[in-house]
């Protein structure tokens, strides 16, 4: 839904829902997304942001009359798409994602020919006045970026990508944004690297070079399209996992000049101090399909693991005074879930920064993990549950 002023638009992410294939989604989203629109009572056009699988994306760029369908419904049903999550190409519901939600990586054609094709169908079925983005994934899962090679090849995808938005905009009047979401144990995972790759990689005279000559433009207008196209998702859950102070984190974008094309409201697990009787406790959220990536930090440090239950045999073995956040994602509306915390306090300082000052136009929250959150947590149904975090967002927004 469009917010009041310049705060952008809201929605929640379709991704919580059954949508490896186009029938699943459009099923989904033809059962879900009114039924939240009129428990919010929403009187305009409400947001969709709308999952494309790899699957998805085949079927509609093959098929007309599936684009014109789905305009149809939007239409008539009061909604609008203006974000689409192209993250998770593969499979992401009932059966074991981990790692492989990072496949293809950045350094694939797959991945390349995907993203194009998804902005190619965004001119379609989206409204004229609106500019939606596209998230998708961290260029590369962390352990296989092997060598300067690997990272030259991804880096070489997104300008690709870039190449393909700017000639789609110079053709159609459409403008569609890229945007990479960090994430832990990913190529991009901190702010700091973030930053360090935008400013290194993409801004530097050699990568406006490189996109000028993809592109076949010229070298001022190559450093202009990068910015105009390419941004980040900000997934607060993300970056708290890694025990970021957020409004740094958030402050270093904008003094980048990175834009933000998306910022999702999300939360993760926290405990503030780990202790053997508790830990029976967190392994109920160890039993899950997702990755689980966890800090723990120490009077030494902080040290990553790849899963909660990998973190928790390392405290067993040496249970010094630990706090943890783990990335597992829970209602943004709860501040705490049993014995232990959520970081919902990172999201409420996002906000606040973004109600002085818009830092993005695009919102979003993005608990997927209804399907496997333990059954005591799953307040009413998904959309009683969906709804509460709309409405979370919207008060403090308000505030």
């Amino acid at each position: 839904m469009k917010l009041s002023g310049t705060l952008g638009h809201l929605t929640y992410s379709t991704l919580v829902h059954a949508g490896d294939n186009w029938d699943q989604m459009r099923a989904s989203v033809e059962e879900f997304v009114p039924k939240v629109k009129r428990r919010l009572g929403v009187e305009g056009k409400f947001g969709v942001s709308l999952r494309i699988s790899g699957d998805s994306q085949k079927t509609l760029s093959e098929s007309a009359e599936a684009r014109s369908d789905l305009k149809k419904f939007l239409e008539d049903e009061g909604l609008y798409v203006f974000t689409i999550n192209a993250f998770p190409y593969g499979p992401f519901k009932g059966q074991r994602v981990m790692e492989r939600v990072y496949e293809p990586d950045w350094t694939t054609n797959q991945r390349v020919e995907y993203t194009k094709s998804i902005a190619d169908i965004l001119v379609d079925i989206t409204d004229a006045d609106t500019s939606p983005s596209i998230q998708t994934a961290p260029l590369a899962f962390a352990p296989n970026v092997s060598d300067e090679n690997y990272i030259a090849r991804f880096t070489t995808s997104v300008f690709e990508v870039l190449a393909h938005l700017y000639h789609l905009e110079a053709r159609t009047g459409r403008r569609v944004k890229l945007s990479i979401e960090p994430e832990p144990a990913c190529y991009l995972e901190t702010t700091d690297e973030t930053v360090a790759f935008f400013q290194e990689r993409l801004y530097a005279p050699a990568g406006v070079a490189e996109l000028a000559n993809i592109a076949q433009i010229a070298l001022s207008e190559a450093e202009g399209a990068i910015k105009r196209y390419l941004g980040i998702v900000f997934d607060i859950g993300h970056q708290s996992v890694g025990f970021e102070d957020i409004p740094q984190s958030l402050e270093k974008l904008v003094n980048a000049g990175i834009p933000i094309f998306k910022l999702q409201e999300a939360a993760a697990l926290w405990v503030e101090s780990l202790s053997i009787d508790i830990i029976p406790e967190l392994r109920r959220f160890t039993d899950t399909i997702y990755l689980s990536q966890t800090s723990l930090k120490t009077a030494e440090g902080i040290v990553k693991y790849l899963n909660l239950g990998e973190a928790l045999d390392a405290y067993e073995a040496n249970p010094v005074p630990t706090e943890m956040r783990t990335h597992f994602h829970v209602p943004v509306f709860l501040e705490e879930i049993g014995p232990f915390k959520t970081t919902r306090f990172a999201v409420q300082q996002a906000l606040a920064m973004h109600r002085k000052q818009p830092l993005s136009d695009h919102l979003e929250i993005e608990t997927y993990t209804w399907d496997v959150l333990p059954a005591e947590l799953k307040t009413g149904d998904i959309v009683d549950y969906v709804s509460r975090e709309l409405e979370f967002v919207m008060k403090e927004l308000q505030s």
